[in-house]
């Protein structure tokens, strides 16, 4: 009996071992929903490999800085650069990961081609067109029938880094919204509905007949959702999709700050989708846990090797091989390990 109790003791003392062991092959991130189609994919498919588990939560860009600024994280993501001078203040590394379209994705019934410029897109969310048959908007689709339907602008509820990456969009191309409204991860809209995450606004966009909503080019893709050309700064109509995404990077400079930002936002390129942003991966430079330090950094260097074919299947755009380089050279010299 004595020995039967001690092989029960033995049994759950192992369970327990095996139970801690495999809560500490665990790292964690937070943060924007952006890339967060791919680091679940990169996730799993690292973990075949690298031997521990990657717990990726999407919960916005604003999110995401808080938890990596308070350490309830291994790592954050935002798509909203960080300003250097917060990153010195919080001991924080900052690297791009991914780049990627943000589409004008629509639910306008019997309409499967939608072309908008700049004033359209920000005519809709200052509410001042309100309906699918506005004169303004047939008179950049020829020979398209738009119903007589209420536009549901959808927008980001809550603090998002692909809403930064929007509003400097129109920031840009219209000196009204840049005045009223400005450009921030979290604004005052003047009209529209809100949702959370990319993934509501995209759920919000396939259930509301006459939505709009503006997304993360992958959550279209894969929602099956219609994207609408968009016309970009050299007066061109352009497609979202990989080549046009890609067209859009040519111009960025990637090294010029310490803090790897970069500006992509309404390209100069001929061919450029005009709405692009980066997303970027911030962890601490003086971490306490060497152990999942490391595992952060064994994660992106394999992403740097291995990630581009899942990215690309998710239309998102890949990063240059010298920026690539650089990234996993930044965090080498920057990361001081315990």
């Amino acid at each position: 009996m004595r020995l039967r109790q001690l092989l029960y003791a033995l049994a759950a003392s192992m369970l327990i071992s095996m139970e801690a062991q495999a809560q500490n092959m665990i790292i964690s991130g937070a943060g924007a929903s952006f890339p967060a189609p791919l680091y679940q994919r990169w996730a799993q498919d690292a973990q075949r490999e690298l031997g521990f588990q990657i717990n990726y939560q999407s919960i916005g860009s604003g999110g995401g800085v808080n938890q990596i600024t308070n350490r309830t994280v291994d790592f954050g993501a935002s798509d909203a650069p960080v300003p250097e001078a917060r990153l010195r203040e919080n001991n924080l590394v900052q690297i791009p990961m991914i780049a990627g379209a943000v589409v004008m994705a629509y639910n306008v019934p019997g309409v499967t081609n939608l072309r908008l410029t700049p004033d359209l897109i920000v005519s809709i969310y200052t509410g001042d067109i309100t309906r699918w048959n506005d004169p303004r908007i047939a008179a950049h689709n020829p020979g398209v029938r738009f119903p007589n339907l209420p536009i549901a602008a959808v927008y980001r509820g809550d603090g998002s880094g692909t809403t930064w990456i929007f509003t400097t969009y129109l920031s840009r191309v219209s000196d009204v919204w840049r005045q009223r409204t400005g450009a921030a991860t979290s604004v005052s809209w003047p009209a529209g509905i809100g949702a959370r995450g990319n993934e509501g606004v995209a759920n919000q966009v396939q259930r509301t007949p006459g939505a709009i909503g503006y997304m993360e080019i992958s959550f279209a893709h894969v929602n099956r959702i219609p994207m609408a050309q968009v016309q970009n700064a050299s007066g061109a109509w352009i497609t979202p999709n990989a080549d046009s995404s890609a067209a859009a990077l040519t111009s960025a400079d990637w090294f010029a700050r310490p803090s790897m930002e970069v500006d992509v936002i309404n390209s100069t390129h001929a061919q450029g989708w005009p709405i692009m942003g980066v997303s970027y991966l911030l962890v601490p430079n003086n971490p306490t846990n060497r152990a999942n330090a490391e595992r952060v950094q064994q994660w992106v260097s394999w992403a740097m090797r291995n990630g581009d074919p899942a990215a690309q299947r998710l239309l998102y755009t890949v990063l240059p091989d010298t920026v690539k380089q650089r990234i996993q050279q930044v965090l080498t010299e920057q990361v001081r390990l315990p």
